[in-house]
């Protein structure tokens, strides 16, 4: 599939924007719990809307995966904001965010973001942007606070989150989401300072994990 980049969408009714805003939230859960494939019909019904009213708003699947993926990238940054202004801990700010992202379930969206988008698209530029921005003022704080080991970076939790929230092939692993927090926290602990071991390789930055997911397959 081309990547393909959408114009910023004209301002629309209430009625309008609130059909809009059911079906990016139907298709997000959709996508976490079926994959890119989910019927687009399955969407629609899960709205409260029809396919008419899918298809005016979203032309093709691709213009609906930017959406969902400019939708999840807005929260997570709702999060990180919401964790800076509501915390005085540090380590504790890093911890809720951390944890708040987790729940958007970036993992099972991952094979949704790869190849399929402008890298040059304004709204999801923009939305990376305030994503490092605010991440990386968690994890600076932490770290000049003496909470946060220094050889962690912000790639490292966003590897993590997506690890831990993408689901595993196979039926027999579908309750694995129930221990999702658990080992979230068990990774948190051992971001802690003073680090108890060195880590191998080079802390992984934004940009790192930015790649991965953002990179053509194959390429």
């Amino acid at each position: 599939m081309t990547a393909t980049a959408a114009p910023r969408a004209p301002k629309l009714r209430a009625d309008a924007t609130r059909n809009r805003e059911r079906i990016i939230t139907a298709a997000r859960e959709a996508f976490v719990e079926h994959g890119a494939d989910a019927p687009l019909d399955e969407i629609a019904k899960r709205a409260g809307v029809g396919n008419a009213t899918l298809y005016r708003n979203f032309p093709d699947r691709s213009a609906l995966f930017r959406a969902v993926v400019l939708h999840v990238k807005t929260r997570i940054v709702a999060h990180a904001e919401a964790a800076l202004a509501d915390r005085s801990d540090p380590f504790d700010a890093l911890q809720d965010f951390v944890h708040a992202a987790a729940d958007e379930k970036l993992g099972a969206l991952c094979p949704m973001m790869s190849g399929r988008f402008d890298p040059f698209d304004p709204e999801l530029v923009e939305a990376r942007s305030r994503l490092e921005g605010t991440v990386t003022e968690l994890l600076d704080r932490a770290r000049h606070a003496g909470a946060l080991r220094p050889d962690v970076g912000a790639g490292d939790v966003f590897v993590a989150i997506s690890q831990l929230t993408r689901p595993l092939p196979g039926t027999t692993c579908v309750n694995f989401a129930d221990f999702v927090h658990r080992h979230l926290q068990l990774f948190l602990d051992g971001m802690r300072a003073p680090a108890p071991s060195t880590l191998p390789g080079r802390a992984i930055t934004f940009e790192d994990f930015q790649h991965h997911t953002d990179a053509t397959p194959g390429a």
